[in-house]
């Protein structure tokens, strides 16, 4: 009996291109034979696959559409690149070494946060598999969400929040970094949050309550810690409390913490920052930089030839003090300047007229020209 079949074979030629052949096999006895039908190098490859699908009892289709039926496409790529960039850092590590519901459902939060910010309600929407708006959770495999799941996984993610830190601190932070620490501030709505008050708006809206945040950071502003405070705090009172921070909760003997000249005032130098062994990098207030040029340490021949010096003064024994200028600055200070100055010679170039309008009127005498005070 013969027994024989077809197949697409693929033959090397050396240096040349590979030889695409249409070839038969068939059994004479215990022998296996077989013999070329055709040569298929010149068709195309979607048509020579094609042709092996069949050869191999498939089905070959001109268009997908014929078999397949897009019921729903979920946005992908965005998903994939922050999922991708959370597993490379670690991050699900970081918040729970072990697989919970809880740690998938802060993963989504936090990745909902870069994709797609919302509230808590809009989230759990955008993560059901009904009303998804990416394949987030799909990727997590979250299922059904509830929206007291989402809070719920913020009370597990507070707990955790310690921990997190104290690791964060260790991969991060070592003796002698530089840590930069500076506060902002949010408005909330609602009355339920007990550390809502009113207080310095940065977000220009002084008629609700708001809350104070701090974020300590790495030099390359990585975040390490942060802490939320009522809303009517003050930026130096909330710098004991990062100064115990580094010290008891990381271990960290000796830091340079780096703040604004609102953050870091003479008064926190001497009470906390000293006391703590700590050293500090902050700025200067207009009122000190011109006590400086006044005295006589800060002189602008410094800036003759660069645009950056160190100088010491008697007022800040020990300190170092570095003073620069900007050129940049003072041009962008130059054109307001310029701009304001040009602005108030229209409007007084409109007023003008209108005076000697008036005094005409009253039949009085113009007077001609402008008398200022020295």
């Amino acid at each position: 009996m013969i027994r024989w079949f077809m197949f697409v074979d693929v033959v090397p030629n050396g240096r040349s291109a590979s030889a695409v052949l249409l070839r038969e096999s068939y059994r004479e006895g215990s022998k296996v034979r077989k013999r070329t039908l055709a040569n298929l190098s010149k068709l195309p490859a979607p048509v020579v696959e094609g042709l092996r699908v069949l050869l191999q009892g498939g089905a070959a289709i001109a268009r997908p559409e014929e078999v397949f039926e897009i019921q729903r496409s979920l946005p992908h790529g965005h998903v994939a690149a922050v999922i991708g960039m959370m597993r490379k850092l670690d991050l699900p590590r970081l918040l729970s070494r072990t697989v919970s519901r809880e740690r998938d459902l802060a993963l989504a939060l936090i990745a909902s946060r870069i994709i797609a910010p919302g509230s808590k309600l809009a989230t759990a929407r955008a993560l059901s598999p009904e009303t998804a708006g990416s394949s987030l959770g799909r990727v997590l495999d979250l299922g059904v969400i509830e929206e007291r799941e989402i809070y719920a996984a913020l009370d597990w993610l507070g707990e955790q929040q310690d921990r997190i830190e104290r690791s964060l601190a260790r991969r991060h932070l070592k003796n002698g970094a530089l840590v930069l620490y500076d506060i902002s501030s949010s408005y909330v709505e609602g009355r339920c949050c007990e550390l809502a008050r009113h207080g310095y708006s940065r977000d220009r809206r002084p008629d609700r309550l708001q809350i104070v945040y701090g974020l300590l950071c790495d030099r390359d502003g990585r975040p390490i810690a942060v802490e939320v405070f009522e809303g009517d705090v003050g930026d130096p009172s909330t710098l004991s409390v990062q100064i115990s921070k580094l010290k008891q909760r990381f271990g960290l003997k000796h830091v340079v913490l780096v703040g604004d000249r609102g953050m870091i005032t003479s008064a926190r130098i001497r009470e906390d920052l000293q006391p703590a062994g700590l050293d500090w990098i902050t700025t200067l207030r207009a009122p000190q930089i011109q006590a400086l040029t006044e005295s006589g340490p800060l002189q602008l021949s410094l800036f003759d030839e660069r645009n950056l010096a160190e100088i010491t003064a008697p007022d800040y024994p020990g300190e170092r003090l570095i003073v620069c200028r900007n050129p940049e600055l003072a041009r962008e200070r130059a054109r307001k300047r310029d701009e304001l100055l040009a602005a108030t010679e229209r409007d007084l170039s409109r007023i003008v007229p209108m005076s000697a309008d008036a005094t005409r009127r009253r039949g009085a005498r113009p007077r001609s020209g402008w008398r200022s005070a020295p």
